[in-house]
């Protein structure tokens, strides 16, 4: 067989493939019906940042923080505004010290495709990103049991001297938090989820640390632990280094408080781990535990999540209502899936919507396939490649973020893991996208928290 019949049986088998993918998103129904795009070299004034990460941008960011990539979505001040969280920054515990903890305000314009800040207490549009369109995590009250970076008179492992203002108003980093969830409660202060611990984390509304950490007990008996610890949680920080503290956890590096739902009424979050804890012995589990908000104590109760892939992750939980969320699943790759130029292309981006009332006869809540975030139909060619009945995907490593607007609308946004990922373009880093997704079998939708 030469060449030219070579690369056209490889051209026939890819179409085939990909007509299955085309097949699946007709039949789910979701279509494309709204983009907005924020620039990956967005910024937001603040201390010097980036002073220990590797990039291929120019760093330090002299007086600015990188507004991305966004880790989960709440809704705004005011309609078509939203609240975002940006993680612990560059990745890595130890390249994020000068990373700084915020929640921002942004507004995405599906008219002009452009997401706009907004002013995060009145969801006012600003012209730019700057003091009023953000809060700042602290601990000014002192919670914190144990010492964070802003202590320190250097960056931990250099000769840099930490930030006055950090110093002064005790601010949060990557380097003391991995913030991935959150919630906002009636009493206008949030809920925000951690990887590090993992722990519970309580802030007021101008983002000020309210009580300690709370430590999720391993309410299961997986192994020999009290409580479900990362390699990065504070009690393991003395063992002489990295494999010792691996060794010593229960939990993977990156695999905590992933996804965070509050119930209609307000009164229980439910909080969703990434990653199977390392003595369960089915590593497909992931589990959701119960809070109750009123007693801010776990309730005890526990519910199983089944994993297609036991590599594969989860990006978010959603409540729909009292009984049904939402969950994006996918998997590590990233990268249009017919694009050769992606030697390992995306493969399983998805959303589906589980039910925990309903436990199948293995202990696993009822689970079904909502959205195929890699085959979006697209008729109206909002995704501007100028043809017709177009399809869309989807094809980010991490996607983190997803809201229901009404009953068949939903809010889909990537984390762009500034600047490491490229997912849409080869070779270029990406940008943060917010999609709207129209399905056709309306949720049994109940706004969560609706007691705000």
């Amino acid at each position: 067989m030469n060449k030219l019949w070579t690369v056209k049986l490889i051209l026939h088998l890819q179409s085939i493939l990909f007509s299955s993918f085309l097949l699946t998103s007709h039949v789910l129904g979701a279509e494309l019906v709204g983009r907005a795009i924020l620039s990956a070299d967005t910024f937001a004034p603040g201390s010097t940042s980036g002073q220990f990460k590797q990039t291929n941008r120019t760093v330090p960011f002299i007086q600015a923080q990188p507004v991305q990539g966004f880790s989960a979505v709440i809704s705004g001040p005011k309609p078509g505004t939203y609240l975002v969280i940006s993680d612990n920054g560059f990745g890595a515990k130890s390249n994020s010290y000068d990373y700084l903890l915020r929640i921002y305000g942004v507004e995405p314009d599906f008219v002009t495709g452009t997401v706009f800040p907004v002013d995060v207490q009145t969801g006012e549009r600003l012209s730019s990103f700057n003091h009023r369109s953000f809060v700042e995590l602290n601990d000014r009250h002192r919670r914190l049991q144990w010492p964070i970076v802003g202590d320190g008179h250097f960056y931990p492992n250099s000769q840099i001297p930490v930030n006055k203002n950090m110093r002064a108003n005790r601010l949060l980093t990557g380097g003391d938090f991995d913030i991935e969830s959150f919630q906002r409660i009636s009493d206008g202060s949030y809920w925000i989820g951690d990887e590090f611990g993992p722990f519970l984390l309580n802030f007021g509304a101008n983002g000020e640390l309210l009580t300690v950490p709370i430590a999720l007990p391993n309410f299961l008996n997986f192994g020999k632990l009290n409580f479900v610890k990362s390699p990065e949680h504070p009690t393991l920080e003395n063992l002489s280094n990295r494999t010792s503290r691996v060794a010593a956890a229960n939990l993977g590096s990156s695999r905590g408080f992933e996804g965070m739902a509050i119930n209609a009424s307000g009164s229980k979050l439910y909080v969703m781990l990434e990653g199977a804890l390392k003595d369960d012995p089915q590593k497909k589990r992931l589990l959701i535990h119960e809070f109750d908000l009123d007693r801010k104590n776990y309730t005890g109760q526990v519910f199983s999540y089944k994993l297609e892939n036991q590599d594969y992750a989860i990006g978010e939980l959603t409540a729909i209502n009292d009984r049904e969320f939402l969950v994006i699943e996918r998997d590590h790759r990233q990268g249009y899936p017919l694009n050769q130029e992606f030697r390992t292309p995306a493969k399983f981006k998805r959303i589906y919507k589980i039910d925990i009332s309903r436990i199948d006869k293995n202990g696993f809540v009822a689970k079904e396939l909502l959205v195929d975030l890699l085959n979006i139909s697209d008729p109206k060619c909002i995704s501007g490649n100028g043809k017709k009945n177009c399809q869309f995907t989807f094809p980010f490593v991490t996607i983190e973020s997803v809201l229901p607007i009404d009953a068949q609308t939903l809010l889909v946004i990537n984390d762009n893991n500034y600047a490491d990922s490229m997912g849409r373009k080869p070779k270029r880093i990406d940008n943060t996208e917010f999609i709207t997704i129209r399905i056709s079998k309306p949720l049994l939708l109940e706004t969560p928290g609706k007691s705000q």
